[in-house]
């Protein structure tokens, strides 16, 4: 399967979520989907523990590196290290929205500087030969995103990228915290469909608000004007319902696979599990990803109870998934029994 087949479904890169445990917990509800890491700035890449912040198990591929910065320098050097480690993608962020990417002068700032942007993407595009890709916003605080959208776009594609992921919304840096800032501005996905129909040749994604694999699904689908989206970004829906994820290579990929079932995904998690528990890994920096595994199922909060409580014991291993999900199959077989 192609990057751009991958990017059909993506996993949003989420600061202090997506981080190496949660890529690989994911990936046992889905083989398909493109896996994002959390941002890392390019300077934390060229002079910080480059093993702590870059590395990750194979089982992950697809996955892509998101890098924060603005200097193209940095930026070309610290996608070079990170395809060095064996990234499929090297991915900017020119959307978060947090106090620190605006005084560090990158994330939604750059929306004010495509031509910085565009700059900073041709460095990296030079260095690397994976796909280089941009992660952007609508525009932000006063801006137009009828033209702010497109000028960042435009002067991109004059460097010969071709991917952008578009978070449908602007963001306000000034007024609003970047909790807010993934809900309050509205969404435009009209816009981000225009970008597609005026600008066919490029590929397309739509990130933002995005609730379900029915949304997901309708945005892949033609409009009335024949214009198809490349690929849709799941966000919190997919961290905090992640069994969503196991009917995603059915419904977006049309795999022949049956779906993959919450305890099937932890299953195939196992052995990750216990390698990283070797390795002298917490349990509950592994588990504090799968809360949500057994979302809406009868059980679901036993087993986020144990998962928590029991996961933070010194020592603590597999045999506390085995409990937490027992507790759900109890639920279940008690429901079953009164119906």
């Amino acid at each position: 399967m192609s990057i751009n087949q991958a990017r059909r479904l993506a996993v949003a890169p989420m600061m202090d979520w997506t981080d190496r445990h949660c890529r690989a917990f994911h990936r046992s509800l889905t083989v398909r989907a493109l896996l994002y890491t959390e941002m890392v700035t390019a300077p934390a890449v060229l002079h910080g523990d480059r093993d702590y912040l870059l590395g990750f198990d194979a089982v992950e591929h697809p996955v892509a590196l998101q890098l924060g910065g603005s200097n193209p320098v940095e930026l070309a050097e610290a996608a070079r290290i990170g395809a060095d480690y064996g990234y499929d993608e090297i991915n900017l962020n020119v959307g978060c929205p947090s106090d620190r990417v605006q005084s560090g002068r990158f994330g939604a700032c750059l929306m004010r500087e495509p031509e910085l942007v565009a700059d900073c993407m041709a460095a990296i595009k030079e260095a690397v030969d994976i796909p280089a890709t941009v992660k952007c916003r609508i525009g932000v605080d006063d801006q137009d995103p009828e033209i702010s959208l497109f000028a960042t776009v435009d002067a991109c594609a004059a460097v010969g990228i071709e991917v952008f992921i578009v978070h449908a919304r602007k963001a306000w840096l000034q007024g609003l915290s970047p909790k807010e800032n993934r809900d309050v501005p509205p969404l435009d996905y009209d816009l981000v469909r225009r970008l597609k129909r005026e600008r066919p040749h490029l590929n397309i994604s739509i990130n933002g608000g995005i609730a379900n694999l029915d949304e997901a699904e309708a945005h892949l689908a033609d409009d009335e004007d024949g214009v198809r989206l490349d690929g849709v970004m799941l966000g919190r829906v997919a961290y905090h319902e992640p069994a969503l994820l196991g009917q995603a290579d059915r419904r977006l990929y049309g795999a022949a696979s049956e779906d993959v079932d919450a305890f099937a995904a932890l299953d195939r998690y196992r052995p990750y599990v216990a390698a990283r528990l070797n390795e002298g890994v917490r349990l509950a920096a592994i588990t504090r990803h799968m809360l949500g595994l057994m979302h809406g199922r009868p059980g679901a909060r036993a087993f986020r109870r144990i998962l928590t409580v029991e996961a933070i014991q010194p020592g603590a291993g597999l045999e506390v998934l085995d409990r937490a999900a027992e507790a759900v199959r109890e639920a279940e077989a008690r429901r079953e029994d009164a119906a």
